[in-house]
């Protein structure tokens, strides 16, 4: 329903309201007006300060935010003129009258560093630290339980287990072990940390775990969902030293088909910690780190292959769209942005820990468990049907009816080294529904699977941990769950699961946008190559070949002709001189314009190469 801005009252973004309808034109949306507002979304908003005579008003950095905040005079604090602040709403106002608030807090100058990322904390209400009595209660548990296993806990120390993570991870929640059983099979130990056995339900650290939803990874820093003494200290599986597990053991054959799998609370000591880099030198013969484990990593490598092509045979889609990482300075400054190279080592473990979700999903669904399942719906058809006519001008086909995943994993499998590769990866990607957490389930369509959940990373994500607790609970000690862990509480802790990762995925990219855009402020008319990545009625889209940054040429800046947009080819073609521009192309662009607050970057073409 579409409510025109006069029509909104005091309605910001994301607020629940209630709406007539007033109208319904023919071909269009109905037209509303906002009757009521049912739920608040901000009590908070993060603007820049600016004063007057009579008042002060805070322009919302927010631009789903449209309206200022009004600062009466005296409600201003230590604020001044350009300031970055945090004002709280007093009154929301209406229609005519504005909202007006008070300052709570001073940034800074946005010039300042980090003020730009603590404006993207404040801005989608993060925390940045724990209550005390959190804290306490973390360290108490810590205290009780470090040295008590609990019953139903099997003794693994035995078995040669390792984690593969990134150089600079503090929290390690998951390690690998194999196993030859000799007769072309294996058992694949997938040890995920035992965050359950430390934070019990409806205590004062489950409550904020749940509260937070996630861990939250943002350019600069991580906002945890545990307290440090359990996320990077007793839950971490470290190397040398005994931690408490909850453990799939799966029996896997040559063909890649699980023949047996059984749950474990157990007792595991790893041996390594090793990175992707690490891991990845021993696969390619670089590097060896100890017999037992070389060899380990490659039986490993060999069946997450299996794995991979088992889950390809059945349609399940590999997006492998290319990623930029920001590296920072010592005060925060961005020195410089780097694709991410995606190795074989990153895929073995993706492989492992596809396969201890599945399985734990079977068995949830088996004995009607009171989980949150990870679904992903097919595609709606309206964008289906929009993607069929973007792959045909761009000559593939796809067959009639219904686009299977098969027939999206062939067109991109086509596309595989091709100028097109990225534009159509992402139209694909984006004409997908939004996975998002349930109590039924309802299978994931980009996996290609009957079933789905989050069980491996308990310490960054509260479904993991809510499963491993029913798991437990359920299938290792062999109790019934209690009545309260179902019904209505467990729809609302999907909704608010679901919620809390749409808020850390917008602060996360934000916060390397913003990142991107400083890198780039400092090379205003600067000269760059860079390749074409999209191409549009309003301009082309060029990604730098040396930084990993995306910047548009605005048809407004290619002054030698009259550009025409020709969407059947997705070229952009001059009238007169018939020059054109298709994806792929190579360019020499300069920096022309650096807007951080829109986080927009401008590029004019100075040559083509």
């Amino acid at each position: 329903i579409f409510v025109p801005g006069l029509s909104l009252d005091s309605a910001m973004d994301s607020d629940q309201v209630m709406v007539r309808v007033e109208g319904r034109p023919r071909g269009r949306s109905p037209v509303g007006r906002v009757i009521k507002v049912l739920d608040r979304a901000h009590e908070t908003v993060v603007g820049t300060f600016h004063p007057s005579r009579s008042f002060g008003v805070v322009r919302p950095r927010n631009r789903r935010i449209s309206r200022e905040i009004l600062v009466a005079r005296g409600d201003e604090g230590t604020a001044s003129d350009g300031d970055v602040v945090v004002a709280r709403i007093t009154t929301f106002g209406s229609g005519k009258m504005g909202p007006m608030g008070r300052v709570e807090t001073v940034l800074g100058k946005s010039s300042e560093p980090g003020v730009d990322i603590l404006s993207v904390i404040h801005d989608h209400g993060l925390p940045l630290v724990f209550p005390e009595r959190v804290v306490s209660a973390a360290r108490e548990a810590v205290a009780q339980r470090r040295r008590d296993p609990g019953e139903h806990r099997s003794d693994r120390r035995d078995l040669h287990v390792f984690t593969i993570d990134p150089a600079d991870a503090k929290d390690h929640d998951d390690a690998l072990s194999i196993r030859s059983l000799g007769d072309e099979s294996w058992e694949v130990g997938i040890h995920i940390a035992d965050v359950s056995h430390f934070v019990r339900s409806g205590d004062e650290v489950d409550l904020e775990a749940f509260k937070r939803g996630t861990s939250v990874y943002l350019v600069d820093r991580v906002i945890p969902m545990l307290p440090h003494e359990l996320s990077t200290d007793a839950c971490s599986l470290l190397p040398d030293t005994d931690r408490f597990a909850v453990s799939v053991f799966a029996t896997v054959d040559s063909a890649g088909r699980i023949r047996e799998a059984r749950f474990e609370r157990t007792e595991i000591r790893s041996r390594h910690k090793l990175s992707y880099e690490e891991a990845q030198a021993v696969l390619d013969g670089d590097e060896s780190i100890d017999p037992e484990t070389d060899e380990a990593l490659h039986a490993l490598a060999v069946l997450a292959e299996i794995l991979r092509e088992e889950r390809k045979d059945r349609g399940s889609l590999d997006f492998d769209l290319p990623e930029g990482r920001v590296l920072l300075g010592e005060k925060g400054e961005p020195v410089s942005i780097r694709q991410v190279e995606r190795l074989e080592s990153h895929r073995l473990v993706e492989a492992f820990m596809l396969l201890a979700n599945e399985i734990v999903a079977r068995q949830a669904a088996q004995g009607r468990l009171p989980i949150l399942y990870r679904v992903h719906d097919p595609p709606p058809t309206d964008k289906m049907r929009d993607l069929r006519t973007l792959l045909g001008r761009l000559s593939y086909r796809v067959p009639k009816g219904k686009i299977s995943q098969k027939d999206l994993q062939a067109v991109l499998k086509q596309v595989e080294g091709r100028p097109e590769e990225k534009l159509v990866s992402t139209v694909i990607l984006r004409s997908m529904s939004r996975a998002r957490y349930d109590v039924k389930n309802l299978g994931h369509y980009g996996l290609a699977s009957d079933g789905y959940t989050h069980f491996t990373s308990p310490i960054r994500r509260y479904p993991d941990l809510w499963l491993h607790r029913v798991l437990t609970h359920s299938l290792v000690e062999g109790r019934t769950v209690p009545e309260h862990w179902e019904g209505q509480g467990l729809k609302e802790k999907a909704v608010r699961c679901s919620v809390r990762e749409r808020v850390a995925e917008a602060a996360e990219r934000e916060s390397v946008d913003l990142k991107k855009v400083e890198y780039m402020e400092r090379h205003l008319g600067d000269e760059f190559l860079g390749t074409v990545s999209g191409v549009t009625s309003f301009g082309i889209f060029v990604l730098l070949d040396d930084v990993f940054v995306e910047g548009l040429v605005h048809v407004n800046s290619m002054r030698d002709d009259y550009y025409v947009f020709r969407q059947d080819r997705y070229l952009l073609v001059g009238e007169r001189s018939h020059r054109t521009f298709r994806l792929g192309d190579s360019l020499k662009i300069r920096i022309a314009r650096v807007n951080k607050e829109e986080l927009l970057i401008d590029f004019v073409i100075v040559d083509s190469t």
